[in-house]
């Protein structure tokens, strides 16, 4: 389904979509319920014909063969209730992985203004807590629903044959149990809406507590994160109070009833019995089947429940995947191939989303194959210049064209793959070196890596390590050093080989000792390429075409490095102020 069948169709027919490529699973749980409900009713029924029958006129053999016949089919009840158990959760769980599957991909699409507005942990509680909820409405939602109507109309119909006037007092009971049902479970699913929107917190503080914890460790700040988890974690507390309150007003309703029911039974079929127009046999069979009803509105109970939590958990799926990504491809895109690397921003402004204008009418060219190197103060734009180019976010005013294109008029995916992007934050996924390589191209093979991590200088680094290439390196490549990681980042561009280059201050972070060696590898890397670097370090950017200084969103000087110290301006008062820190260090 498209983003649009989301925001027009309603949620059960959205919901019952996922249940068509497993409509097979769905059958057969459907039907083995269907066969439990019919053994649950015929059981009274067969107990009423042995008081009424079979043991009055002494026909022992025909009672004792009924009676293993019940036996062989409460063997096949509880087969079923296996197949039920078993398969009808395996349906559930297909059911939620279509839908994670669905909402991943879409999470995907989502633009950096999405991440940039919501937290890690509440998109998690998305893809897990939620989910599970309505898996376990997939599942038990319509079998309860089917086994309880089946069990209560089959049940009111054997009770009217035996006795129409008890029959009528129970039928006019349950639809005033189903109204009170009914308002219940509304109330308890705004009550679940609500508790889910809260719970989402306790989600996100530990996600970022446990993403903070060697920053937590090194402030010595463990107490003050354990307020903060404490805080989030009484939101959690009090969050389910008004659910739980709904669903104890629930439960003691429905209990109520219940009573209520055998009651009335009772006490309408002892007055039945006095006026002679009912014996005890009726009313026991009765009262049986008052006991086969309290299963299927317990059932009706439990899934009121879940349907409260299920469709809590829809809802917040539906509005995830209902939200439009603010970058789309143009109906009308093509791809961009055989780039040579030209890249233009032409009056070029930008604003995030409830700020102040970061850049102000930017107009540059950069020619293929020219290097670029932008600096200035921070906050000045820099690497919003840079963001701007693989189009993660879109121009407020103006346009940037690669190789005489719109951005805007080309394929996202063909857009990226023509660009590569080093940054000083690296990004390593909990996996093997070999893998995080390969992340550059997948279709890599092995030698293609190796090549790669040789002519970013890391191999000498792999072959003293354990596993070499099969070197498991921790979350977030905790288990390598800043040098290593910027490394095996450069390496999964070498094996990319994009046309466009960019270095958003990828070794600010680094030792000298370790820039000087990784800057090696960045110059072999940027041979060929259109390179735009954007430095902390101006001494790491000597050998640029062009420097730019980027200030207040503007470029207010461009010029080699020799005409920038020439014209003593910014550029050069920086120059002077870093290598007199260096001199003076």
């Amino acid at each position: 389904m498209t983003t649009k069948d989301f925001q027009t169709k309603r949620p059960l027919a959205i919901f019952l979509s996922y249940f068509r490529p497993h409509r097979r699973l769905f059958a057969l749980d459907i039907i083995c319920a269907f066969m439990i409900s019919l053994v649950d009713l015929a059981f009274p029924l067969i107990s009423r014909t042995a008081m009424y029958q079979w043991l009055p006129q002494q026909q022992y053999r025909t009672f004792f063969i009924v009676m293993g016949i019940v036996v062989l089919a409460f063997v096949l009840r509880s087969f079923l209730c296996f197949v039920v158990g078993y398969w009808g959760h395996t349906f559930g769980i297909r059911v939620e992985a279509d839908i994670r599957r669905d909402l991943f991909r879409h999470m995907q699409e989502l633009g950096f203004d999405f991440y940039d507005r919501n937290r890690t942990g509440q998109l998690m509680s998305r893809l897990t807590s939620d989910l599970f909820e309505v898996t376990e409405l997939a599942h038990h939602g319509p079998e309860d629903l089917f086994i309880s109507a089946v069990t209560i109309v089959g049940a009111l119909i054997v009770m009217f044959s035996i006795q129409w006037r008890l029959a009528l007092v129970v039928s006019l009971i349950i639809p005033i149990f189903m109204v009170v049902v009914m308002y219940r479970r509304r109330q308890m699913s705004a009550a679940s809406r609500a508790a889910k929107q809260k719970t989402g917190v306790i989600n996100a503080e530990i996600e970022s507590g446990l993403s903070g914890v060697r920053t937590t460790k090194a402030f010595a700040n463990e107490e003050k994160q354990q307020t903060r988890f404490d805080g989030a974690n009484e939101i959690f507390k009090t969050a389910k109070r008004g659910f739980h309150k709904e669903m104890g007003l629930f439960n003691a309703s429905m209990e109520f009833f219940i009573c209520i029911l055998s009651v009335a039974v009772i006490a309408v079929g002892g007055w039945l019995i006095m006026k002679g127009q009912m014996d005890y046999v009726g009313l026991i069979t009765f009262s049986l089947y008052i006991t086969t009803f309290i299963s299927p509105i317990r059932k009706l109970a439990n899934f009121a429940e879940m349907f409260s939590n299920g469709f809590a958990g829809l809802h917040r799926f539906i509005e995830l995947m209902a939200t439009e990504p603010t970058i789309q491809d143009a109906p009308d895109a093509v791809e961009l191939s055989q780039v040579r690397g030209e890249v233009e921003l032409d009056h070029v402004s930008f604003t995030y989303p409830g700020s102040s204008e970061v850049l102000h009418d930017i107009d540059l060219t950069v020619a293929a194959g020219e290097t670029v190197a932008i600096v200035g103060p921070s906050g000045g734009g820099k690497s919003t210049l840079c963001q701007l180019v693989p189009r993660f976010y879109d121009v407020t005013e103006g346009s940037i064209r690669v190789d005489g294109l719109d951005v805007r008029q080309v394929t996202q995916r063909s857009l990226r793959r023509a660009i590569g992007i080093v940054q000083q934050d690296v990004f390593l996924f909990a996996d093997t070196i070999r893998e995080n390589i390969r992340y550059g191209r997948p279709d890599a093979t092995d030698e293609e890596v190796e090549q790669a991590a040789h002519r970013a200088e890391l191999l000498e680094d792999i072959r003293t390590m354990p596993q070499g290439f099969d070197t498991y390196v921790g979350e977030r490549g905790a288990m390598l050093s800043g040098g290593q990681k910027q490394r095996v980042a450069i390496a999964r561009i070498f094996l990319k080989d994009p046309a466009i280059l960019i270095l958003d201050e990828a070794t600010s972070a680094l030792d000298s000792v370790t820039e000087a060696k990784i800057q090696g590898a960045f110059d072999q890397l940027s041979q060929g390429r259109t390179t735009l670097i954007i430095a902390h370090r101006l001494s790491t950017i000597r050998s640029a075409h062009r420097i730019l200084v980027v200030q207040d969103g503007r470029i207010a000087e461009q010029g080699s490095h020799a005409q920038l110290l020439a014209e003593n301006g910014a550029y050069a008062r920086l120059y002077h102020t870093q290598n007199l820190g260096e001199n003076h260090g």
